[in-house]
């Protein structure tokens, strides 16, 4: 899971680095989500395979990472906004200032995705 969480990082940070997340359309969060939401089916897959789970467990792993990503990344982002509003980071909006609260954002938005992901597979594999 380590090695998914430091691919998902730097890949998300390649992507803003290179200019792939436009800033002033639906595009950008569109793009972040979609990297977002392949990083969690990774981590669900990745359980599924290292525990040689069965059709239905893989069903279960893949619905259920993605439900917990979807929490992570909700709470992640929320945390992240508040710690850069009181740092005095941001100048409006995360996209607007750009730069280094950007990729703090990012990188600390997949982090929480990919925490979300794993604690509900956690959860689940409680469980059974």
């Amino acid at each position: 899971m380590k090695i998914i969480a430091l691919i998902a990082v730097i890949g998300i940070l390649v992507l803003q680095a290179a200019g792939a997340i436009p800033l002033a359309s639906v595009g950008g969060p569109l793009t972040i989500g979609l990297v977002f939401i392949a990083a969690a089916l990774a981590v669900g897959i990745h359980e599924a395979w290292t525990e040689k789970r069965g059709v239905l467990g893989w069903i279960v792993n893949i619905v259920v990472s993605f439900v917990g990503a979807l929490v992570g990344a909700q709470l992640g982002g929320f945390v992240i906004v508040m710690l850069l509003s009181l740092t005095g980071m941001m100048e409006g909006s995360i996209a607007k200032t750009g730069g280094l609260p950007m990729s703090f954002a990012l990188a600390g938005g997949m982090l929480a995705t990919l925490a979300g992901a794993c604690g509900a597979l956690w959860i689940v594999n409680r469980w059974r």
